[in-house]
């Protein structure tokens, strides 16, 4: 048997489908099977990201003491900014740090993208400093702020057709602070923003292109901008 990146890839598809769909299937209580379809899509990304990514269900927070509400699915950086708390599986890191903002569903529907275009309204608002950057020959002026994806994962879509209009009118009526980027329902396909409307892409294997679509989005917003933990070291005082 010769080997197959095609086969590879899609097999990576298929894990994670089986997983969400065995979540939904076997868990009688609501929150259970949330926190196990939440556990597929965490374990996908921290398995298959680049290491200068973390991603854990996690709060963020700001310099000025403001924080958002808990994020089921969070990508950040572990090379530039440190964690500011972390305790018994409870995870709070800085505005800073913030790549990417995913809600984790079992279902898609207008009331699921309305909340999780809210999550990442509460990440967006945060405060974030960005610092100077030196260098060996002087210094870099501070890097302009990176947007922040937002997203949703889900196993399977309420709508039918799955990524019909009635996806897309949900996306678009959201503000602009709420507005999500990219999403994956697993069972159905994928969509991504693109200028002021979105492209969907049915079947195929949507985790995998899911997971590659993300890691193409990271690379292209490059680095996080550099923290300025002194503005977090005055609630010390």
């Amino acid at each position: 048997m010769t080997w197959s990146l095609q086969q590879l890839l899609a097999s990576l598809h298929d894990d994670i489908e089986r997983r969400l769909g065995i979540a939904r299937q076997s868990f009688g209580h609501p929150g259970t099977k949330g926190d196990a379809s939440e556990q597929v899509w965490l374990e996908l990304l921290q398995t298959y990201l680049p290491a200068r990514y973390q991603a854990a269900r996690a709060h963020v927070v700001d310099s000025n003491g403001s924080f958002s509400q808990q994020i089921d699915v969070l990508v950040f950086d572990r090379q530039y900014t440190p964690l500011i708390f972390t305790y018994e599986g409870q995870t709070v890191i800085p505005a800073e740090s913030v790549y990417a903002v995913f809600e984790a569903k079992q279902s898609a529907n207008a009331s699921v993208v309305a909340y999780a275009a809210e999550k990442v309204r509460s990440v967006r608002n945060l405060h974030r400093t960005s610092l100077p950057i030196p260098h060996a020959g002087g210094t870099y002026p501070p890097k302009p702020l990176t947007p922040i994806l937002g997203g949703l994962l889900a196993f399977e879509s309420d709508w039918t057709p799955a990524l019909g209009d009635p996806l897309k009118e949900s996306l678009v009526a959201a503000e602009p602070e709420r507005q999500l980027d990219l999403g994956c329902i697993a069972a159905h396909g994928l969509f991504m923003k693109e200028g002021s409307g979105y492209r969907f892409a049915e079947k195929g294997k949507p985790a995998t292109a899911f997971l590659l679509e993300l890691i193409a989005q990271l690379q292209a917003n490059a680095t996080v901008p550099m923290i300025d933990v002194r503005a977090y070291a005055k609630w010390l005082t």
